[in-house]
């Protein structure tokens, strides 16, 4: 059962539709796969913003209880998509505050319409979702889009801790923590989707992460302003993740 907490590198609210550029490319997605943006709700009223890519990778963002602002955590594996049935078997549940948890995913999707299923826990219950298609997914991302200063939160299951970063027009990124957590990285432009890969390399011994570099996905909805990142570590124990408004 997905779980409450609070919050890390600014990931999510509910990201609403939004473009990155005013270019359009109608037919990004597969016609006949669950990739995409997917925006909806959780039966644990909670929000639920997810990315399933090209490669069939999948980042499910969650909100805190009845807080659409604060991400909880991210659910995360690799599923395949067969005639309208999209499974997963390596489903880990990265919520920030408390250990990681195994699961499945089992859903139902049109193509660009709906994706709605089941979250099955180890031995701990399930919990349902729906969402609908965001056709920001179907414009063409733009690293400068991201350049700003960011304030919001870097989470892991060690908890939360007040962050800020800065993009840079190139995509390269610098971030610190109250703690003293400092962190670099860079964010690219998929080939296909308007999300991002990112790269993000922590520091020293105030990190929880020190001295490794973990790879994920970056998301930025621009009606609401708000960057949404997700990272695990090689061994998928653990997962930083980012939230949190642009404020310049």
């Amino acid at each position: 059962m997905l779980r409450q907490l609070i919050t890390v590198v600014g990931i999510v609210s509910v990201l609403s539709a939004s473009s990155c550029s005013d270019q359009t490319t109608d037919d990004v997605t597969s016609q006949n796969t669950a990739e995409g943006l997917w925006v909806g709700t959780i039966n644990t009223n909670r929000t639920l913003t997810a990315a399933v890519l090209d490669n069939g990778t999948y980042y499910f963002f969650y909100s805190v209880v009845a807080n659409p602002t604060q991400i909880a955590g991210v659910i995360q594996g690799t599923g395949t998509s067969n005639n309208g049935s999209f499974t997963s078997s390596d489903t880990k549940d990265f919520g920030i505050g408390v250990a990681v948890r195994d699961a499945t995913i089992s859903a139902d999707y049109a193509a660009r319409q709906f994706l709605n299923g089941t979250v099955t826990y180890t031995g701990t219950g399930t919990t349902t979702f729906t969402s609908s298609y965001n056709t920001a997914y179907d414009t063409t991302p733009t690293v400068a889009s991201l350049a700003g200063v960011y304030n919001g939160q870097l989470g892991s299951s060690g908890g939360a801790q007040t962050a800020n970063m800065i993009v840079q027009p190139d995509g390269t990124f610098t971030g610190s923590d109250q703690n003293g957590c400092t962190f670099t990285g860079k964010a690219t432009a998929r080939t296909r989707g308007n999300v991002f890969d990112q790269s993000i390399t922590f520091g020293g011994t105030a990190c929880s992460f020190a001295g490794s570099t973990l790879l994920g996905i970056l998301y930025f909805d621009i009606p609401t302003r708000r960057l949404s990142t997700a990272a695990p570590n090689s061994l998928r124990t653990d997962a930083a993740i980012f939230f949190g408004p642009k404020t310049l």
